[in-house]
């Protein structure tokens, strides 16, 4: 992969035995939507997946991987996670918690192994898009072996 520098989600997939393609974009800073990723890889927008980090009244951090067109469902993320109730991470406190930005933030290789779930859509598809852990960089792999790699339990998450 000539000019692509791997990153750590890359490296611990390569670990793994993973196949995985890592897919670049091109980064409007001042608009990190997975519309504009899934139009700048001209993909299908259900198969752009947000990375979203979340905390519970019981379970403190935990991990939703969701379709780029659709919202997080607060109380069905909740539910999943063992939770009565559930935000998303405040932004200020993502970078600290996980060692990534948003627009730029993987479910693979961040500081600590958070539970995390998967949108069960993923498995319409052979293959989605999450990020890869920076802005402009997709890693392009199948559903099953994202939720090996990161010990993922499917949930309906979207309503």
């Amino acid at each position: 992969m000539s000019g692509i520098k791997k990153t750590n989600a890359a490296r611990l997939l390569d670990q793994a035995g993973i196949s995985y393609e890592l897919i670049p974009y091109e980064v409007d800073p001042d608009n990190l939507a997975a519309s504009h990723v899934a139009e700048s890889l001209g993909e299908d927008i259900r198969q752009v997946f947000k990375t979203i980090v979340l905390t519970g009244d019981r379970v403190k951090y935990f991990v939703c991987v969701v379709p780029g067109d659709k919202e997080i469902n607060l109380k069905l993320a909740a539910q999943a996670s063992g939770n009565k109730k559930c935000d998303t991470l405040p932004l200020k406190e993502l970078q600290g918690l996980t060692g990534y930005i948003r627009g730029g933030c993987s479910p693979i290789g961040m500081k600590k192994l958070f539970p995390t779930y998967i949108d069960n859509s993923s498995f319409n598809y052979p293959f989605i898009f999450v990020s890869a852990g920076l802005r402009g960089l997709q890693l392009k792999i199948s559903p099953q072996d994202l939720m090996a790699q990161v010990h993922a339990t499917p949930a309906d998450l979207t309503a």
